[in-house]
């Protein structure tokens, strides 16, 4: 069951980076993402959020875009992107099913 909101530190996690990066991402991209934040000021990200800081990873960590070239790319052809990362979700998931598999043979 999903969760409706992830807190900057659940994020974070996620994407395996630090918590310092996920906020300077989300005032990097403030027309991407605007977590909602409580009376304390804790960034909260609904799970759509949650997908768009994983497709700005994939762009910025592992094809090596520019924060602008990302913002960009992410302007242009969204549905592209996020297939892509789904697909890498995906793949990344299997190895690690088929990892144990090994380790239990």
């Amino acid at each position: 069951m999903e969760k409706l909101y992830y807190s900057i530190g659940e994020a974070a996690v996620e994407l395996g980076e630090s918590v310092t990066l996920v906020r300077y991402w989300t005032n990097y991209f403030p027309h991407l993402l605007s977590p909602k934040r409580n009376a304390r000021g804790n960034r909260y990200y609904t799970p759509e959020q949650l997908d768009i800081l994983r497709q700005l990873h994939y762009l910025i960590k592992d094809c090596g875009m520019t924060l602008d070239g990302a913002s960009a790319r992410l302007q242009a052809d969204r549905k592209e992107v996020s297939n892509r990362t789904q697909l890498r979700q995906t793949l990344e998931s299997i190895r690690k099913e088929l990892e144990e598999v090994r380790k239990s043979l």
